[in-house]
């Protein structure tokens, strides 16, 4: 059956002097159907990390446009446009005197499916109808330790270097980058990308609950506003991006005897 697609973006600067994450939703021109999500966090000095978020929104959308979307060649497509990303914030680095990095969150979604890749500690969060389906989970070294069994992830979340990446765009090493899934899409699907300005301030449920109770910008606010007064006036910048998808019921054809005619 077919589906609507109920979409939205939100950002807040937070206590901070430059918002330099970076958030996109974009159609695309050719395949009916096709919609790509981009988050990116930016990281370094002034002006740095929003020229290095803005260089994975471009990319992003180059590749996607550009690229094939097909199922075996996606993830090929999806990693171009991250491992372009970072080819260009390694170029500002050596012209500029910043020093830039960025994390990338994509998710393309198209008729029957949905993928997504991630770099760094931005998060994409699949949610149907409230409950947890997957989370990627963060490129730092806090989250290598609870892999390795050190930690939980309710200590992970306290942890003190929670914010220590081990891998983003813009590094000397290539970007790890991690892939999902998902087919087919269902009735309540939803997907949330957002910064860890933003996921900082809620356990899992919470974001589900909040997804699933209220339309997608009323969520968005109701989420940017939460993060805010969590973060007592300590907030870094905050972003998001919604994708839900809502089942459409076909109209089905009257009765022939409920059929009009003309009288001849």
């Amino acid at each position: 059956m077919p589906f609507s697609i109920e979409t939205c973006t939100a950002q807040h600067i937070g206590d901070r002097d430059e918002q330099q994450d970076r958030v996109g939703l974009f159609t695309h021109p050719t395949v009916k159907g096709a919609l790509m999500a981009v988050l990116a966090d930016g990281m370094g000095g002034h002006t740095g990390g929003a020229l290095a978020a803005q260089q994975v929104i471009q990319s992003a959308k180059t590749n996607f446009e550009n690229g094939s979307l097909g199922a075996e060649a996606i993830q090929a497509t999806l990693a171009a446009a991250i491992g372009d990303a970072h080819g260009g914030i390694q170029l500002t680095s050596l012209s500029s005197e910043t020093d830039p990095h960025s994390t990338a969150c994509l998710l393309v979604l198209q008729r029957g499916r949905a993928d997504w890749a991630h770099c760094g500690d931005s998060r994409i969060y699949h949610y149907r109808n409230g409950e947890k389906i997957s989370r990627t989970y963060d490129h730092s070294h806090v989250m290598n330790l609870v892999k390795m069994g050190y930690l939980t992830e309710e200590q992970a979340e306290t942890h003190p270097q929670k914010n220590l990446l081990i891998s983003c765009l813009g590094d000397n090493d290539d970007p790890k980058i991690d892939f999902a899934e998902t087919t087919p899409l269902l009735d309540g699907d939803c997907f949330l990308l957002c910064s860890d300005g933003l996921w900082a301030y809620f356990s899992d449920e919470e974001l589900g609950k909040v997804l699933n109770e209220f339309p997608v910008r009323q969520a968005a606010e109701i989420l940017i506003n939460t993060a805010r007064d969590r973060a007592k006036g300590h907030g870094d910048n905050c972003s998001l991006a919604i994708v839900r998808l809502k089942q459409l019921e076909e109209e089905k054809a009257p009765p022939p005897w409920k059929r009009t005619a003309p009288i001849k």
